[in-house]
C-alpha cells in the first residue's frame, strides 16, 4: 500500500501568513493591560527586549531547518543532534505550548463574544469556533492557508486604523499628549526584573515564526524557510512595537480599563467610539481565528511527527486522511483538548504556554552547537566559531533569562507536564530498553512531494 504524505502546497509569503496568524498581532491589544501593569508602562520596551531574544533563536532554526527539513522544529533537531530521549522530552515540553494555543484562541473567542452578548452561554460560542475551525482543519491545508490570508491582511488593515486614529486623539491631548514621547519606551519608575517579566508574558506573542518550521513538509521550495522564518519574526516584531508603542503613549497605566485580563475592547472604545469598537472586535475575531487556524494546523504536524517516529501510537497519531492528505486524527484531537477554553484565564494559560515555548527556544540553540561544532567540526574560522558557537549561546543565554523570570505557576505547571511526559517515556522505552532511535523516521519518505 502506497504511504500518504502531506502535501507541499506552500509557498513563502503562505508561510509566512500562516507564521504571522499564529502569532496573532492583535494580541498585543489583549494583554496589553497584563503586560502595562507588570512593566510599569512600558510595553513597547518589553517586546523590544522580547525581539531581541527571538531573533538569535529564529536565526538557530534557519539553521536548523535546513538541515532537517521535516515537520517536527525542537522535537526533531534535539532528538536528531543531541539525544532522542532527551529530543522526545523537548518535544513533549513543546507540545504545551503547541496544544495550549488553540485553546487560548477559543477562550479570546469566548471573551469577544461574552462582551457583545452576555445573555449567551459562554459554551456555545467555543463549540461553534472549535468545530469549524477543526473542520477547516481537516478538509485542506491549502484552503486554512488561504482563509489564515484573508484574515491576517483585514486585522493589519485594522491595526494601520487604530495607529491614524491614536495619532489624532494623541495630538487631541489623550495620553500623554504628544505623538513623539520617550514615556513608552523609558521613565524614572522603570526596573530591570519588571522589563524581563513582561518580556517573557510576551515572548507568547512570538509565538508562530516557530511554529512555521512545522509547515517544512509542505513548502513548494524547502530553501525558502529560513527566510519565511526571519520575515515572521520582524514583521511581527514591528507590529507589536509600533501598536504597542500608540497603545502606551495612549493609556500610560491601565486606571481606565474595567477589565484588564482582556483590554483590546476597552481600547477600541476609548480610540474610536462604539462603532470603531465594533469593527475592532471583528478584526482581533478575524486574526483569533487566523491563529486558531494556524496553530491548530501546527500542533496536528506535531503530533503527525512524534506519531510517525514512533514514540506516540503511530496508528492514530502517525496517519494520514488518504483523501485529504492532512493529519485527521491529530486534528479533531487538538479540537477536542481547545473545548476546555470553556472556563480558564487567559493570564494563567499564557503563562504555561511560554514554559513549553522557552524549552523549544533553548534546544534549538544548543542544537546548533551539537550539530554543526560537535559533529560537523566547524570552529576551525573565526566566521564559523560567530555563527555556530557564540551565536547560538548568546540565543540560550538571552532564553535562559526569560526563564529565571518566568512566574511560579507557570514553572509548576510546566514541571508537571514533563514529569508526566517522562514517565510517558519509561513507560514506552519499558525503562530504557527499548531505544527511542530505534524508532528512526524515514527521511525519504517524510521529505517526499506530491502534487
Amino acid at each position: 500500500m502506497e504511504n500518504v504524505t502531506l502535501k507541499r502546497s506552500l509557498g513563502l509569503w503562505a508561510i509566512v501568513g500562516l507564521g504571522l496568524g499564529y502569532m496573532t498581532p492583535t494580541i498585543v491589544f489583549d494583554t496589553f493591560g497584563i503586560v502595562s501593569s507588570e512593566t510599569n508602562g512600558v510595553v513597547p520596551l518589553a517586546y523590544l527586549t522580547a525581539l531581541a531574544v527571538m531573533l538569535f533563536t529564529a536565526i538557530s532554526y534557519g539553521k536548523m531547518v535546513q538541515v532537517f527539513p521535516s515537520a517536527g522544529s525542537a522535537y526533531t533537531y534535539t532528538r536528531e543532534t543531541i539525544n532522542p530521549h532527551l529530543g522526545f522530552i523537548v518535544g513533549w515540553a513543546a507540545l504545551l505550548d503547541y496544544i495550549l494555543l488553540p485553546m487560548v484562541n477559543a477562550l479570546i473567542i469566548r471573551i469577544y463574544m461574552v462582551s457583545i452578548f452576555p445573555e449567551v452561554p459562554a459554551w456555545i460560542w467555543v463549540v461553534s469556533y472549535v468545530a469549524v475551525v477543526t473542520a477547516i482543519n481537516v478538509w485542506s491545508m491549502g484552503k486554512t492557508s488561504s482563509l489564515n490570508s484573508l484574515l491576517v491582511i483585514f486585522e493589519l488593515v485594522l491595526i494601520g486604523a487604530f495607529i491614524v486614529l491614536a495619532f489624532v486623539k494623541l495630538s487631541q491631548g489623550m495620553g500623554q499628549g504628544t505623538i513623539l514621547t520617550t514615556a513608552p519606551l523609558f521613565h524614572s519608575d522603570i526596573h530591570l526584573g519588571a522589563i524581563l517579566t513582561g518580556a517573557t508574558v510576551v515572548c507568547f506573542s512570538f509565538i508562530g515564526f516557530d511554529a512555521v518550521t512545522m509547515y517544512a513538509e509542505e513548502a513548494n521550495d524547502i530553501k525558502t524557510m529560513p527566510k519565511a522564518i526571519m520575515l515572521t519574526v520582524f514583521i511581527g516584531g514591528a507590529i507589536f512595537f509600533i501598536a504597542g508603542y500608540f497603545a502606551q503613549a495612549l493609556f500610560p497605566d491601565v486606571s481606565n480599563f474595567k477589565v484588564t485580563d482582556d483590554t483590546l475592547p476597552e481600547i477600541g472604545l476609548f480610540v474610536g467610539g462604539t462603532l470603531f469598537q465594533l469593527i475592532f472586535l471583528a478584526g482581533a475575531f478575524a486574526a483569533t481565528v487566523a491563529s486558531g487556524l494556524a496553530s491548530h494546523a501546527s500542533v496536528s504536524r506535531l503530533l503527525y511527527v512524534m506519531g510517525r517516529n514512533g514514540v506516540l501510537p503511530r496508528k492514530l497519531f502517525g496517519y494520514v486522511h488518504p483523501k485529504f492528505r492532512t493529519p485527521a486524527f491529530n486534528v479533531i484531537l487538538v479540537g477536542v483538548v481547545s473545548l476546555l477554553a470553556i472556563s480558564p484565564s487567559l493570564e494563567l494559560i499564557s503563562s504555561v504556554i511560554n514554559f513549553g515555548a522557552l524549552i523549544a527556544f533553548t534546544f534549538v540553540n544548543l542544537s546548533v552547537i551539537a550539530h554543526f561544532v560537535f559533529r560537523q567540526k566547524r570552529y576551525k574560522t573565526a566566521k564559523d566559531i560567530f555563527a555556530y558557537l557564540i551565536m547560538p549561546i548568546i540565543g540560550a543565554g538571552l532564553t535562559g533569562i526569560l526563564w529565571y523570570n518566568l512566574h511560579a505557576d507557570a514553572l509548576l505547571g510546566g514541571i508537571g507536564w514533563i514529569v508526566i511526559g517522562f514517565i510517558y517515556m519509561l513507560f514506552q522505552t519499558k525503562f530504557f530498553k527499548i531505544k527511542i532511535a530505534d524508532l528512526k523516521i524515514d527521511e525519504a519518505e517524510s521529505t517526499s512531494s506530491l502534487s
